[in-house]
């Protein structure tokens, strides 16, 4: 839609990477299966999508011979836990010398490590620990692998995708993640989006009406990347392309313009905004402008998701 409204010769959607990392056994931490070479995958990632199984299939075998999500769930966290317990409790002791010697960074690093290990013990996972912020920031600072934000996908037979919540086993991972690891999940199916991947926009549409769906599990599983890791989207539009940017949440005006150049940042003067729910119900920037939708803000607005902005700055 925005496109037509502006023209644009080309469209260039936002992006976001998704890796697909082998699955964990049992004892990866000491090394059984990938160990260290799946460890090291998931070291590199801002956040952990971790799929769990919630279907029952004869013909599809489960490495655990049956299938329970909340123990596949255990599993995971259990090794990335004791992969960082093993670091947590090397880090202690190169840094208790240097704590002890009155070095203030050191003995504020020392604190916060002393805390982690017996949280860690206790088989819990490092995103759960209560921390300030600056303990928060030493503990990106520590690169943890159970620091990272989860996002739960719950893979539903094709069947079951318009009723999962009525899934006993996503209602199992729902009660499960909420009381232990303050996280979301999100029902999808595999084999729903293995089909989709060779239809159009428009059979797409239909074949998940069929279902009972308005979208599909992985449309939703992007949303909620982004809300996990405080992403939202804005817009510029012009005759020569329609592009979406990817910012942090409460970003302000001259931030949002920086992801586009530095120099945008740098001489930031104004930006010009209107959301596009607005801009696309109104149908153009001028009958926006006329309806007051079209706004002039200045180094202080805080970007909402779904703006679509004209910078104004000093080359």
């Amino acid at each position: 839609m925005l496109s037509k409204l502006s023209h644009s010769q080309k469209i260039i959607p936002a992006a976001i990477e998704f890796v697909d990392i082998a699955g964990l056994v049992k004892g990866a931490s000491s090394g059984e299966g990938l160990g260290n070479q799946f460890l090291s995958h998931i070291r590199e990632v801002d956040a952990v999508v971790q799929v769990v199984r919630c279907f029952e299939d004869e013909d599809i075998h489960h490495v655990s011979g049956s299938v329970d999500p909340v123990r596949d769930i255990e599993v995971i966290t259990t090794e990335l836990v004791l992969a960082d317990l093993d670091a947590v409790e090397k880090r202690l002791n190169k840094t208790q010398k240097l704590a002890k010697a009155g070095d203030k960074d050191a003995q504020a690093e020392f604190a916060l490590l002393e805390r982690l290990v017996p949280h860690l013990n206790s088989g819990k996972p490092a995103n759960v620990l209560p921390a300030t912020d600056d303990e928060k920031k030493l503990l990106q600072f520590f690169q943890l692998l159970s620091a990272k934000p989860v996002l739960y996908a719950c893979n539903v037979a094709e069947g079951d995708l318009a009723t999962a919540e009525e899934n006993p086993f996503v209602q199992k991972v729902a009660e499960f993640v909420k009381a232990h690891h303050d996280a979301a999940y999100v029902p999808i199916s595999a084999r729903i989006e293995a089909e989709l991947i060779d239809l159009s926009p428009e059979e797409a549409k239909e074949f998940l009406k069929d279902l009972g769906v308005t979208d599909s599990g992985v449309s939703q599983l992007i949303k909620g990347t982004y809300n996990l890791l405080g992403l939202q989207t804005y817009f510029t539009a012009g005759e020569k392309e329609v592009r979406c940017w990817t910012i942090k949440k409460g970003w302000k005006a001259p931030q949002a313009a920086g992801v586009i150049h530095t120099d945008f940042e740098k001489g930031f003067i104004k930006a010009e905004v209107v959301a596009y729910d607005d801009l696309t119900r109104l149908g153009s920037t001028a009958a926006a402008r006329d309806a007051g939708k079209y706004r002039i803000e200045g180094k202080e607005y805080i970007f909402q998701d779904g703006d679509v902005a004209l910078f104004r700055f000093n080359n």
